[in-house]
């Protein structure tokens, strides 16, 4: 597989002229010289944290508060999900991911609801599509058995000692939400020492220097903050001190677009296109533990490919800054997975 364009390349990405080679799901040159063509090439997005299973929810819960939205056992989409049929859920999930495929993404993260069941739905929703569904089981340990790691809900909400220690022993990440809408979980949070936090829109300084301290990385979701009325997270803080990736959070409330989220991101913030761009790219694949979210030789081949010669993109000066501010789905003409060339 050859691509000619624009690359976006290496860790800074970089523009350069030229065309990635690709064998076996693998970057195995990048070559640089005068090309025709007008696409734009970057690697392909990482949505850090999701929860897919509202995707049988969609813009329910207009003027509800973040707890009557979906605090467990009986916000609003957890009761949906529980008078929800197997087939409704795996329906509409699978709904989400080819979305999220369509809109240049090759893997995600979610916080799965349900228990070991729950990551079932999840496998099941996700079977036969070119997508890495990353399972963050909740609820119970038979669902960290079964999932990729353990993603929990807050440190107020209960005691999540036995879970920690549980994914430690099993070496799987342990996720946890921290700071949302309040302060009094941050702090049990980093006395967990996770493998990364979702949030911490409420940090205070002494919290963000301890996160830095501990290496934590962290996953902002800021549109969805803002949808709830929480705030925004202070990414440039964070940016400043960690390593920070972007989700899009529950898709009741939000397109799982990750497009939207690095626009709205950019607009909010003084934060360079490359910081954003790494926070769609490099971070998640780094949290997740993916030999991508770079341009580089070696790497797996998750590239997005868009038309720069499209009405929206024809003409501009900066490519990654358009990525990140003006480009959307309409852009994009292929995206690539492994799975698609071994």
């Amino acid at each position: 597989m050859i691509i000619e364009g624009t690359v976006l390349r290496g860790p800074d990405f970089t523009p350069v002229e030229g065309r990635v080679v690709c064998e076996d799901g693998r970057i195995v040159a990048i070559e640089e010289e005068p090309v025709e063509s007008d696409r734009i090439v970057l690697p392909a997005f990482i949505n850090a944290h999701t929860h897919i299973g509202d995707s049988i929810a969609k813009e329910a819960g207009r003027d509800l508060t973040l707890e009557e939205l979906v605090a467990p056992p009986d916000g609003l989409k957890h009761r949906l999900l529980r008078e929800s049929s197997r087939e409704e859920m795996v329906g509409a999930i699978r709904e989400s991911i080819r979305f999220m495929r369509s809109g240049g993404v090759t893997a995600f993260v979610d916080f799965r609801e349900g228990g070991a069941d729950g990551v079932a739905v999840l496998r099941e929703a996700a079977a036969g599509l070119p997508i890495d569904a990353f399972a963050m089981g909740r609820d119970e340990l038979r669902a960290l058995e079964a999932g990729d790691g353990y993603g929990a809900s807050g440190a107020a909400d209960a005691d999540f000692t036995r879970e920690r220690a549980a994914a430690r022993e099993a070496s799987k990440p342990f996720g946890i939400h921290a700071g949302e809408n309040r302060t009094d979980d941050i702090d049990p949070a980093l006395a967990l020492e996770p493998d990364y936090l979702v949030h911490m829109v409420n940090a205070n300084t002494e919290q963000l220097a301890r996160v830095g301290d501990q290496e934590i990385p962290v996953v902002v979701c800021p549109r969805a903050n803002l949808v709830t009325n929480v705030g925004l997270p202070p990414i440039e803080e964070l940016v400043e001190r960690t390593t920070v990736a972007l989700g899009t959070d529950n898709v009741m409330l939000n397109s799982p677009s990750i497009f939207r989220e690095m626009e709205f991101a950019a607009k909010f913030t003084n934060l360079d296109s490359r910081d954003v761009l790494a926070m769609a790219t490099r971070a998640g694949a780094e949290l997740m533990g993916v030999d991508a979210g770079t341009i580089e030789k070696g790497r797996e081949a998750r590239l997005l490919v868009l038309d720069g010669g499209s009405d929206n993109l024809s003409g501009v000066r900066d490519p990654v800054r358009a990525v990140v501010r003006r480009a959307g789905m309409a852009d994009v003409v292929r995206t690539t997975h492994p799975a698609q060339h071994s």
